[in-house]
């Protein structure tokens, strides 16, 4: 009788531990993140949100010129924010901490320099 209440409690324990490893392993396949960017006018927004959209894992890419945020929906499994950031840069805007990088800043038009009002 002590066995089969100990095989029981046993089984009880494996099945929760089981799931509870299950739970532990789902990773969001999708996710968002929300950057912070230099971008100034609609040829900015053009800009990163065509070149963006082709970078690897990424779903969907909007750029709301008046927080000058850029929110890109991307695969886990594919890209990081950090890629995504670094991306931006190349392109030659900042993206949050990661500074623009300065041969693709200096090759963007002047309306799209940082400084310039929104026009």
């Amino acid at each position: 009788m002590m066995k089969s209440i100990f095989r029981s409690i046993a089984s009880v324990f494996i099945v929760i531990l089981m799931h509870n490893t299950i739970n532990a392993q789902e990773v969001k396949k999708v996710d968002e993140v929300k950057i912070l960017t230099s971008a100034v006018c609609g040829m900015c927004k053009d800009r990163i949100e065509q070149n963006i959209a082709f970078e690897t894992g990424v779903k969907d890419v909007v750029l709301d010129l008046d927080t000058k945020i850029v929110t890109i929906k991307y695969k886990t499994a594919k890209t990081n924010p950090e890629k995504l950031k670094l991306a931006l840069s190349k392109l030659g805007y900042d993206a949050d901490n990661v500074t623009a990088d300065n041969v693709a800043y200096e090759k963007l038009p002047p309306c799209c320099k940082k400084g310039n009002a929104k026009h």
